[in-house]
């Protein structure tokens, strides 16, 4: 529902203010939740890990949330289009709540696993629902300080995760890191039913697109899994990855057959006509695979090469999200204000250059200072870029699309950061395996056994400081005296190749970053909306001008490219349907 109407169905100023404050706050405790249950889990994991044992599920617990909640986001943004946000948000706050209390009750890894994966399909459903929401109860230009608001939520979210994590698990119990999150889905669900009102939008004519949104899972779930496994548990090269790789290939020319070929698609092809789009998407997918492909190593370059602890590695990441959070709420009210988005985005860009240049000039020998600050750079520039894409593609589309446009920026942001993810870490791993055995001490290649020499190209090793002692022992007792002056020198030589390693992610990431920068010149300056003006008119099959459902697509189209209505002189329609327009 556009603002307008909004404004026109729900009373008075005074009464609509109250509800959308309402709405707001229920969005974001409902956003808040759901974000932070990808970041809570990763301090409970080693006491769940003892617990119930399965160490060799410990990346899936991750690993299946994620998928979830990716593969969720586009069909979820399409299904919300037709039948409106609210019973998308009511309904992925339920299930969320549902499957946290049972994860919560899990009595062994397989069970955890499969309602975590429940829980991502819920975190993805309110995740998609909620940004589209913005456009349902402002106009264009009011939604700029609500971008930056729900991207703030994220950045909080990553932060508190894992302090939260720590605290309850610590204090409480594993399994209440789930339970916690309970009472405000519970809030959240309350103010929501209350305060929201449904979507009167006429709903579209024609059935829903299973078959494309059956084929969208078709190629999405395969490659994801590729790209989660890739470089980790298989090589690149390996039977499983290829396989999955053909076929999510297999699955993408299924789905654009069928796209082609249907009469509501679950992913428009309009909307790649559309520039706005196709640019917001493809800076969202690269700032994907720079940002959370070379920061998700940030950590072990704080541990494993400075040698610094695992509070200064998590202190290293908060100044950047609240550099984040900072500069979305700055970036949202200054587009709001003044109804301009582009130079944000390309000043946003170009910090995230700045961010990743700092980045990478790091090597062993560098202070811990210096990632600190690149690290503040690269969440300003995010929080200028991040939440006005969302904003720029809402504003340029009919909000016929708002739904599945603004989860599809949310998606490619997701699947590049899994695709950087992958690649950066083959690096790494490669780096390790070419250069360390060359850099170790002659005593050590000679003497020590092949399967210790493998260990020590897990650069995780570094990050544990029980490892590290075993190995320190194992030194000890296998040198006798030149055992301690050994073990020196060869975590000396490991942390040297870890950081080579690692400067290589950092060169890779500001190369995606300089790419991302130099796309965002290409996205259109669209002065953002005081009302809504690309609703497309309901069609009325049953009036003497039934036509224009049919014929008046063509001027509709000319709508969702955002062109101004004297380009309509350029469409050749019959002159009875442009004199029927709605203007």
């Amino acid at each position: 529902m556009s603002a307008h109407a909004y404004a026109v169905e729900h009373g008075s100023p005074p009464a609509q203010r109250e509800s959308r404050r309402l709405v707001i706050a229920a969005l974001l405790a409902a956003l808040f939740v759901s974000a932070i249950s990808q970041t809570v889990i990763a301090t409970a994991l080693p006491r769940i890990i003892g617990e119930m044992g399965g160490i060799n599920l410990y990346s899936w617990v991750l690993t299946s949330s994620m998928l979830a909640m990716t593969a969720a986001m586009p069909l979820v943004g399409k299904l919300s289009d037709i039948y409106g946000r609210k019973p998308f948000l009511v309904g992925g706050i339920v299930l969320f709540m549902i499957t946290t209390a049972v994860t919560g009750a899990s009595q062994n890894m397989l069970q955890l696993i499969a309602f975590r994966t429940l829980q991502g399909i819920a975190a993805g459903t309110i995740q998609a629902s909620a940004f589209a929401a913005i456009g349902d109860l402002f106009e264009p230009a009011e939604r700029g300080r609500y971008f930056g608001l729900f991207t703030g939520v994220f950045a909080v979210a990553s932060v508190a995760g894992p302090l939260i994590g720590g605290f309850v698990t610590d204090n409480w119990g594993w399994r209440w890191v789930f339970f916690v999150s309970i009472p405000f889905g519970l809030l959240a669900l309350l103010a929501l039913a209350k305060g929201m009102p449904g979507s009167r939008l006429p709903r579209a004519q024609g059935t829903i697109d299973w078959p494309g949104m059956a084929a969208l899972l078709w190629a999405v779930v395969p490659l994801l899994l590729a790209l989660s496994w890739a470089g980790g548990e298989f090589g690149w090269g390996s039977p499983q990855v290829a396989t999955l790789v053909g076929v999510a290939i297999a699955g993408t020319v299924a789905f654009a057959l069928i796209e082609l070929r249907a009469a509501d698609p679950v992913l428009p092809p309009v909307l790649f006509r559309d520039r706005t789009f196709v640019v917001a998407s493809l800076v969202s997918f690269l700032t994907g695979i720079g940002l959370f492909g070379a920061l998700s190593y940030m950590p072990l370059f704080i541990q494993g090469t400075l040698g610094a602890s695992a509070t200064n590695s998590g202190l290293v990441n908060t100044p950047m999200m609240l550099g984040l959070t900072a500069a979305s709420l700055v970036a949202g009210n200054v587009a709001s204000r003044t109804r301009r988005y582009r130079w944000l985005v390309v000043g946003g860009g170009a910090l995230l250059v700045a961010g990743m240049a700092i980045m990478a000039a790091l090597d062993e020998h560098a202070s811990l200072l210096l990632p600190i600050a690149g690290m503040v750079v690269v969440g300003l520039g995010l929080g200028l870029s991040m939440p006005l894409l969302g904003l720029a593609v809402q504003n340029a589309l009919s909000i016929r699309l708002l739904g599945v446009a603004t989860a599809s920026t949310q998606f490619f942001r997701q699947v590049g950061g899994t695709l950087g993810i992958a690649i950066f870490g083959s690096v790494v791993t490669a780096r390790l395996h070419q250069d360390l055995l060359s850099t170790l001490p002659p005593e050590v290649t000679s003497a020590a056994p092949p399967s210790v020499l493998a260990r020590l190209e897990e650069p995780r090793i570094l990050l544990s400081p029980t490892a590290l002692g075993k190995l320190n022992e194992a030194f000890a007792s296998a040198f006798g005296a030149s055992g301690p002056d050994l073990f020196d020198r060869t975590v000396g030589a490991m942390r040297a190749v870890l950081a080579d390693g690692l400067h290589e992610v950092f060169l890779l990431g500001l190369v995606v970053a300089v790419l991302a920068l130099a796309t965002s010149l290409l996205l259109p300056e669209r002065q953002l909306q005081t009302s809504e003006r690309n609703i497309e008119p309901a069609p009325d099959s049953a009036s003497a001008d039934g036509a224009w459902a049919f014929e008046g697509r063509a001027l509709f189209d000319v709508l969702l490219l955002g062109e101004a209505r004297d380009d309509l002189k350029r469409v050749e329609v019959a002159p009875e349907l442009t004199a029927a327009a709605p203007w």
